[in-house]
């Protein structure tokens, strides 16, 4: 990855709200075509990130590089209750000016890639939580596939739905040319993912490691047991 361009830098960044600290001088950066994990704690600063990227908040000091647009999916469901799958997930298509037909051809031509096909026009309530989180990455997808920021997406599933869905997430980025930045606390999702990981602190957050993941690209749930990956959880969890 090293002859790629950087698609999102940080370099010494801090924030702070009133009188606490969140961040400290992070140093964050991802090539074109990455997925890298920020890995910290529950409550460590790791969304603040996020929300400096996409300019919701400014840092206090430090520089922000960004190469590209943006795309955001939240852990909460953001699918609006009243309006079908389809239509959700066509939403920024019509906030970029296309008509409901259009925007409804446009996501018709990815629902079988995301693994959604026949549940275009139910209603979210009509969803288990891991189709939900499909229709809301094809959402987030189709706002921008250039840089995708992805704060636990998983985080709400249960531990099986949740490494269905990391395994589908794998499979479909191999089709994918995007930069992915991946939020998570869960060292092994982080590992199973990541081309980097980046661990973070409790506030304030500092970077602790970086972490290369020298897997092979084509993984699957048997790798978490393998000698390599079982070091490089070692490694994580002598920096946290």
């Amino acid at each position: 990855m090293s002859s790629y361009q950087n698609k999102i830098v940080l370099k010494n960044v801090s924030k702070s709200f009133d009188e606490m600290e969140i961040l400290r001088d992070i140093n964050i950066e991802v090539k074109e075509g990455e997925l890298v994990s920020i890995l910290g704690p529950s409550g460590s600063g790791k969304s603040t990130i996020f929300n400096i990227l996409t300019s919701l908040i400014s840092s206090d000091n430090g520089e922000v590089e960004v190469s590209g647009d943006l795309s955001y999916m939240y852990q909460k469901d953001m699918m609006v209750p009243w309006k079908k799958v389809i239509d959700n997930i066509g939403i920024p298509l019509i906030f970029k000016g296309d008509s409901k037909k259009n925007s409804r051809e446009k996501v018709k031509k990815h629902i079988d890639e995301f693994g959604l096909s026949g549940f275009e026009y139910k209603y979210p309530s009509q969803l288990s939580g891991g189709m939900k989180q499909r229709a809301n990455f094809l959402k987030t997808y189709l706002t921008s596939n250039d840089i995708m920021l992805l704060d636990e997406p998983f985080g709400a599933l249960d531990s099986m739905t949740r490494r269905k869905m990391q395994k589908w997430l794998l499979d479909l980025t191999k089709k994918m040319n995007s930069t992915i930045l991946f939020i998570t606390h869960d060292i092994e999702e982080a590992i199973l993912l990541s081309n980097r990981i980046y661990v973070i602190s409790e506030k304030p957050a500092i970077i602790k490691g970086e972490i290369e993941v020298n897997l092979p690209k084509e993984r699957n749930e048997d790798i978490v047991t393998s000698d390599k990956f079982v070091a490089i959880k070692k490694e994580i969890l002598e920096l946290m």
